[in-house]
């Protein structure tokens, strides 16, 4: 199954904000980030779950928020660290230890009516070809678009799909008094 992020879904795309509502607005999504074998860093995935991912790595998810006033999309909250993700989990021949780490974002970014639900942290062994798609679908069920973009993780949100949303008001500069 290849997957697309909502990042490569909106850089394909054209989406025209008026100039009077875009500083006001912007789009709640699932953000698709890694972390290399041996470091401790979240980096924004370039190139969505449809690449190879080492033994050793870590693969993070987190339902977030960018706009014009918020360009930066929150990482998952969880430092990426395979040792605390995949520690106790033997290695297996043939096959490779992924870390992932499931989000589900601050409760500011909730869709109305639902439960935010606690962070998945676990360690997911998959075959060595394995990619990024795969890594996620064993650790959690997921729902899509027909093109590959990620809507839902583990039922989170039960409709939505990468909408538009006023900012929210927890992520607005604080004005200077």
């Amino acid at each position: 199954m290849y997957v697309l992020t909502v990042a490569a879904f909106f850089a394909t795309s054209v989406i025209t904000i008026p100039a009077s509502s875009a500083a006001d607005k912007g789009y709640r999504y699932w953000g698709y980030y890694q972390s290399a074998p041996g470091t401790s860093a979240w980096t924004y995935a370039q190139t969505g779950p449809t690449t190879n991912v080492a033994d050793g790595s870590v693969e993070g998810w987190a339902f977030t928020f960018s706009g014009d006033t918020v360009p930066d999309a929150a990482k998952p909250r969880v430092v990426p660290s395979f040792q605390y993700l995949c520690g106790k989990t033997k290695a297996v021949a043939g096959k490779k230890r992924i870390g992932l780490v499931i989000d589900f974002g601050s409760a500011f970014l909730r869709p109305t009516g639902e439960k935010t639900p606690a962070i998945v942290k676990t360690c997911i062994v998959t075959d060595a070809k394995s990619i990024g798609a795969d890594v996620l679908g064993a650790g959690a069920k997921i729902r899509a678009t027909a093109s590959g973009m990620i809507c839902g993780i583990n039922g989170y949100p039960a409709k939505e799909c990468g909408i538009e949303v006023d900012t929210p008001k927890a992520l607005l500069p604080k004005k200077k008094q």
